[in-house]
């Protein structure tokens, strides 16, 4: 009994070393690997999909073509459609830098709609299918994909900005530097910029200057104060009457809108 269990166990020690030495299977390509097994996709839809065994072929080699990603590693097909839509794909929170091309036609003649980096936006027309290709563009210095985290949302809309300036403003009339001011909202936007150009008739010639505002995070629909140093390029600007014309820009992840106020301030000088 000793003897047989023996051979029992060195049999059992063979066959765990043998396993040990035997080498580990490898994942299977996805199943939307090349073209013809494009997954479909319409707005809403989202997954991960693991793409360290997915390929590169003709057929990204084509559609890139028009786009000029520096590689189409790891690469994965999607077949999209909508009706009359907004749509953004977004694979920016994919574990390795990843890249999207969206094009329309047919196998080996895909005409590319928009691509880029990490997430891009298109209109998406009715009756019209869109493929996507989602891949390694190895802007981190290495292939071949990882966990692709890719989804198909709708266009946020886009931002508003509406603008005002005072009525008064101030001088600094050592310096000749004037502060304007005035009010802003926008919202759905990542930031707000405001520039100023202000001229002042001042004796016989024309002061002319320039001052800016930025601020971000703040796009939520509150109305929310800006104020900028305006500095004159030509002399110094003076107490009196100021002609300004106050630019906004507010700017989401996709779009960017604008705003404007003309206003005629009066400067109050003061020497601080």
């Amino acid at each position: 009994m000793r003897h047989t269990w023996r051979r029992l166990a060195s049999a059992a020690a063979a066959l765990v070393l043998l396993g040990a030495l035997a080498p580990a299977a490898l994942a299977a390509a996805p199943s939307n690997d090349t073209f013809s097994g494009a997954t479909a996709a319409t707005i809403g839809f989202s997954e991960v999909v693991d793409t360290t065994q997915a390929t590169t072929d003709a057929d990204d080699a084509q559609l890139n073509s028009s786009c000029g990603a520096p590689a189409t590693d790891a690469s994965v097909w999607y077949a999209f459609t909508a009706s009359d839509a907004g749509v953004v794909v977004d694979v920016s929170q994919s574990n390795y830098s990843a890249g999207v091309i969206v094009g329309t036609g047919t196998q080996g003649n895909l005409q590319t709609v928009v691509c880029g980096p990490g997430a891009v936006a298109f209109f998406a027309a009715a009756g019209t299918t869109y493929y996507v290709l989602a891949f390694d563009d190895q802007g981190d210095g290495s292939g071949n994909g990882g966990q692709l985290s890719i989804s198909f949302n709708p266009i946020p809309p886009p931002p508003t900005v509406d603008i005002t300036a005072n009525r008064t403003g101030t001088v600094n009339t050592r310096t000749g530097v004037a502060t304007i001011s005035g009010t802003f909202t926008c919202t759905n936007g990542d930031f707000i910029d405001v520039f100023v150009d202000a001229r002042q008739s001042v004796g016989r010639f024309v002061v002319e200057g320039t001052g800016e505002f930025f601020e971000s995070g703040t796009c939520d629909g509150t109305v929310r104060s800006w104020s900028a140093q305006v500095f004159p390029q030509n002399g110094k600007f003076a107490g009196g009457k100021t002609m300004t014309l106050n630019f906004a820009t507010s700017c989401g992840a996709f779009e960017c809108t604008d705003g404007f106020a003309q206003q005629t301030v009066q400067l109050r000088g003061s020497r601080r």
